[in-house]
Protein backbone atom coordinates (compact mmCIF):
# COMPACT_ATOMS: atom_id res chain seq x y z
CA UNK A 1 0.00 0.00 0.00
CA UNK A 2 1.08 3.24 -1.03
CA UNK A 3 2.13 6.02 1.71
CA UNK A 4 0.59 9.40 1.74
CA UNK A 5 2.78 12.33 1.15
CA UNK A 6 1.76 15.07 3.71
CA UNK A 7 0.43 18.16 2.61
CA UNK A 8 2.97 21.67 3.01
CA UNK A 9 2.18 24.85 1.51
CA UNK A 10 5.48 24.94 0.67
CA UNK A 11 5.13 22.13 -2.04
CA UNK A 12 6.45 22.37 -5.11
CA UNK A 13 4.92 21.34 -8.53
CA UNK A 14 7.38 21.48 -11.30
CA UNK A 15 5.07 23.89 -14.11
CA UNK A 16 5.81 26.36 -16.61
CA UNK A 17 2.19 27.78 -15.92
CA UNK A 18 3.16 28.90 -12.46
CA UNK A 19 0.84 26.80 -10.78
CA UNK A 20 3.18 26.15 -7.88
CA UNK A 21 2.62 27.93 -4.21
CA UNK A 22 5.94 28.42 -3.34
CA UNK A 23 6.46 31.92 -5.13
CA UNK A 24 10.28 31.91 -5.29
CA UNK A 25 10.48 28.87 -7.38
CA UNK A 26 7.34 29.99 -9.69
CA UNK A 27 7.94 30.49 -13.32
CA UNK A 28 6.28 33.32 -15.27
CA UNK A 29 5.44 33.83 -18.80
CA UNK A 30 5.14 37.69 -18.11
CA UNK A 31 7.89 40.02 -16.68
CA UNK A 32 5.55 42.39 -14.27
CA UNK A 33 7.83 45.19 -13.04
CA UNK A 34 7.15 48.08 -10.76
CA UNK A 35 8.64 51.49 -11.79
CA UNK A 36 10.06 52.56 -8.71
CA UNK A 37 12.53 55.45 -10.03
CA UNK A 38 11.22 57.15 -13.19
CA UNK A 39 14.29 57.70 -14.91
CA UNK A 40 14.40 53.77 -15.89
CA UNK A 41 11.65 54.52 -17.76
CA UNK A 42 13.59 54.96 -21.40
CA UNK A 43 15.66 52.15 -20.51
CA UNK A 44 13.08 49.26 -20.03
CA UNK A 45 11.55 50.89 -23.55
CA UNK A 46 14.49 50.28 -24.92
CA UNK A 47 15.36 47.04 -23.87
CA UNK A 48 12.15 45.58 -24.44
CA UNK A 49 10.03 44.54 -27.78
CA UNK A 50 6.93 45.09 -26.07
CA UNK A 51 6.14 47.09 -22.73
CA UNK A 52 3.09 47.33 -21.43
CA UNK A 53 2.97 50.48 -18.71
CA UNK A 54 -0.35 50.54 -16.55
CA UNK A 55 -1.47 51.91 -13.51
CA UNK A 56 -1.38 48.98 -10.91
CA UNK A 57 -4.52 46.91 -10.64
CA UNK A 58 -5.64 48.45 -14.12
CA UNK A 59 -8.43 46.11 -16.35
CA UNK A 60 -7.50 47.73 -19.51
CA UNK A 61 -3.71 46.57 -18.79
CA UNK A 62 -4.95 43.29 -18.18
CA UNK A 63 -7.03 43.16 -21.12
CA UNK A 64 -3.49 44.71 -23.25
CA UNK A 65 -1.56 41.87 -21.37
CA UNK A 66 -3.57 38.97 -22.00
CA UNK A 67 -4.21 39.68 -25.81
CA UNK A 68 -0.40 40.01 -26.45
CA UNK A 69 0.21 36.30 -24.45
CA UNK A 70 -2.83 34.99 -26.41
CA UNK A 71 -0.92 36.05 -30.18
CA UNK A 72 2.46 34.46 -28.21
CA UNK A 73 4.05 37.79 -27.18
CA UNK A 74 5.74 37.91 -24.00
CA UNK A 75 5.19 41.66 -22.91
CA UNK A 76 6.78 43.10 -19.87
CA UNK A 77 4.28 44.88 -18.04
CA UNK A 78 5.24 47.98 -15.62
CA UNK A 79 2.64 48.71 -13.36
CA UNK A 80 2.93 52.39 -11.93
CA UNK A 81 1.86 53.32 -8.51
CA UNK A 82 -0.17 56.37 -7.78
CA UNK A 83 2.64 58.26 -6.10
CA UNK A 84 4.67 57.62 -9.42
CA UNK A 85 1.87 58.29 -12.00
CA UNK A 86 3.07 61.84 -12.72
CA UNK A 87 6.68 61.03 -12.79
CA UNK A 88 5.98 58.75 -15.41
CA UNK A 89 3.87 60.18 -17.24
CA UNK A 90 6.26 63.37 -17.12
CA UNK A 91 9.13 60.11 -18.68
CA UNK A 92 6.52 59.35 -21.02
CA UNK A 93 5.98 62.53 -22.28
CA UNK A 94 9.70 63.06 -22.81
CA UNK A 95 10.01 59.75 -24.49
CA UNK A 96 7.55 60.53 -27.20
CA UNK A 97 8.77 64.19 -27.74
CA UNK A 98 5.65 66.07 -25.90
CA UNK A 99 6.61 69.46 -24.69
CA UNK A 100 5.03 68.33 -20.40
CA UNK A 101 3.78 72.03 -20.27
CA UNK A 102 1.62 71.18 -23.25
CA UNK A 103 0.97 67.79 -23.07
CA UNK A 104 -2.64 67.87 -21.76
CA UNK A 105 -3.50 70.80 -23.31
CA UNK A 106 -3.11 70.12 -27.38
CA UNK A 107 -5.21 66.41 -26.26
CA UNK A 108 -1.50 64.87 -26.59
CA UNK A 109 -1.64 63.44 -22.86
CA UNK A 110 -0.60 60.09 -22.32
CA UNK A 111 -3.31 57.28 -21.12
CA UNK A 112 -2.18 54.35 -19.79
CA UNK A 113 -2.21 51.53 -20.75
CA UNK A 114 0.64 52.66 -22.87
CA UNK A 115 2.20 49.73 -25.63
CA UNK A 116 5.16 50.22 -27.34
CA UNK A 117 6.47 47.75 -29.60
CA UNK A 118 10.02 48.10 -30.94
CA UNK A 119 10.40 51.19 -28.58
CA UNK A 120 8.18 53.05 -30.20
CA UNK A 121 4.41 54.31 -29.03
CA UNK A 122 2.27 52.23 -30.47
CA UNK A 123 -0.48 53.22 -29.00
CA UNK A 124 -3.28 52.54 -25.85
CA UNK A 125 -5.51 49.67 -25.98
CA UNK A 126 -7.86 50.78 -29.05
CA UNK A 127 -4.80 50.71 -31.56
CA UNK A 128 -3.93 47.12 -30.01
CA UNK A 129 -7.66 46.52 -30.35
CA UNK A 130 -8.10 47.90 -33.93
CA UNK A 131 -5.00 46.75 -35.62
CA UNK A 132 -5.86 43.27 -33.98
CA UNK A 133 -8.83 43.00 -35.28
CA UNK A 134 -7.91 44.65 -38.74
CA UNK A 135 -5.14 41.73 -38.84
CA UNK A 136 -2.26 44.18 -38.86
CA UNK A 137 -1.15 43.56 -35.31
CA UNK A 138 1.06 40.19 -36.09
CA UNK A 139 3.13 41.41 -38.83
CA UNK A 140 4.06 44.43 -36.69
CA UNK A 141 4.93 42.50 -33.97
CA UNK A 142 6.90 40.41 -35.95
CA UNK A 143 8.69 43.06 -37.50
CA UNK A 144 9.48 44.17 -33.66
CA UNK A 145 11.05 41.06 -32.65
CA UNK A 146 8.41 39.82 -30.25
CA UNK A 147 7.15 37.36 -32.45
CA UNK A 148 9.22 34.12 -34.05
CA UNK A 149 5.87 32.64 -36.42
Amino acid sequence: MHQAIPYSYKTYFPTTIGLSRDTSTTTTTTTTTSVADATNVGKLVSENAVIVFGRRGCCMCHVVKRLLQGLGVNPTVSEVDDQDEVAVTNQLLKLIGVDQESGGQDGSSVQFPVVFVGGKLFGGLERVMATHISGELVPILKEAGALWL
